[in-house]
């Protein structure tokens, strides 16, 4: 049995080359890019069939990177894969033509099932967050850009310390 060529990108050298190594090992002829610029040169030279594209890279975004790849290669498969979900992102992907898409911590068993699966909601079928919702999504995305130090979170959001962990210490709303 012949398996797909897959393109995995992802600007964490470690996931990449892990998530490279265990797709090889399945059989899969497996090439690597640690960003869009080498992602698009390595489409240029051979499209893959299927590809697994990082939301969040230094310089473009994995979104921007979806919509250039399938100009390029328009019957790539892609499953958009990141540790920064978000109901909005996920529509966006699926929008841009994305195959379907991953949350991290994600191994090789999950990135080929969200290939052979198809979404359990299409992009018309999901609804969109809550104001709160996205709000809580927005302020979490923050604080983990500045690694938990809820100081330097709250300066970037324009809020007081205090106000912010008054947020935080409030459970998420539901969507």
């Amino acid at each position: 049995m012949r398996y797909p060529r897959l393109l995995v990108v992802d600007d964490d050298r470690v996931l990449r080359e892990r998530l490279a190594r265990a797709l090889g090992e399945r059989g899969y002829d497996v090439e690597t890019a640690g960003d869009a610029d080498e992602a698009v040169a390595a489409v240029t030279r051979a499209p893959p069939q299927r590809a697994v594209i990082d939301l969040r890279m230094p310089g473009r975004w994995g979104l921007e990177l979806v919509r250039e790849m399938l100009n390029l290669a328009p019957a790539i498969e892609i499953v958009v894969l990141t540790g920064y979900g978000s109901i909005a992102s996920a529509v966006e992907a699926m929008r841009l033509g994305a195959t379907n898409y991953l949350s991290k911590p994600a191994d090789a068993d999950d990135v080929l099932a969200a290939f052979e699966c198809e979404p359990e909601e299409g992009p018309g079928d999901l609804e969109a967050p809550s104001l709160a919702r996205a709000e809580w999504e927005h302020i979490n995305r923050v604080l983990a850009d500045c690694d938990g130090n809820v100081s330097e979170a709250a300066r970037r959001l324009g809020l007081h310390r205090r106000s912010l962990q008054r947020k935080l210490a409030k459970m998420p709303p539901r969507s």
